[in-house]
């Protein structure tokens, strides 16, 4: 089985590119394949066009770039998103991947009286990097609201079951440790997860 790991940090040597290559470790561990879009360095454009606008309103294609993407998740069992929280969501440049990728005809269909609901197949994992600690999270809310724009909003919309929904916080040096032990062990189980929710929609 091959899981696909997103990621949008422009420093190679972040916390969020460890996280991301220690889940590949986890995955590959137990005995899948993996591949890892990195958005910062393949320069994916973020922006959402007129051509867009035009593939929303099913009046145009997709541009290559986005069914390139597409494709990548097509070949994928699972898809995992690896980023540092930016005032309490995710980066503009992955946020414009997911605007311009989970396109109208492709994640979705919205019908007369009913929404079409078109990822039904993916599995999801969110890991998010948090600098502020847990209780910032609780006190205010925000990773609630977090999971309701994301978990919720973008991917249950398509769909697609969130399997995890993790935030690691804070990043103090012994909590890197842990968050990475973590992160392996989330990576040894996402397709194992997948496969037994397979056997169960075959039951």
């Amino acid at each position: 089985m091959h899981a696909l790991i997103v990621t949008a940090h422009p420093l190679p040597h972040s916390f969020t590119h460890a996280v991301a290559r220690r889940l590949a470790e986890g995955v590959e561990d137990a005995g899948h394949t993996s591949e890892t879009a990195d958005l910062a360095q393949e320069g994916f454009d973020p922006r959402f066009t007129a051509a867009d606008i035009a593939r929303f309103q099913q009046s145009g294609p997709a541009d290559a770039d986005v069914r390139a993407e597409q494709a990548r998740i097509d070949r994928a069992d699972a898809l995992a998103l690896v980023y540092p929280v930016y005032w309490w969501s995710m980066p503009g440049l992955l946020k414009g991947w997911i605007d311009r990728v989970f396109s109208q005809g492709w994640a979705y269909q919205e019908r007369e009286g009913r929404d079409e609901r078109r990822l039904g197949h993916l599995a999801v994992h969110l890991l998010a990097i948090g600098g502020a600690d847990m209780r910032t999270y609780a006190r205010h809310g925000y990773f609630g609201a977090m999971r309701t724009q994301i978990d919720h909003g973008i991917f249950e919309y398509c769909g697609a079951r969130v399997s995890t929904s993790e935030l690691l916080a804070p990043l103090g040096d012994d909590a890197r440790e842990r968050h990475l032990a973590t992160t392996f062990d989330i990576g040894r189980r996402m397709l194992a997860a997948r496969r037994e929710h397979g056997r169960a929609e075959v039951a």
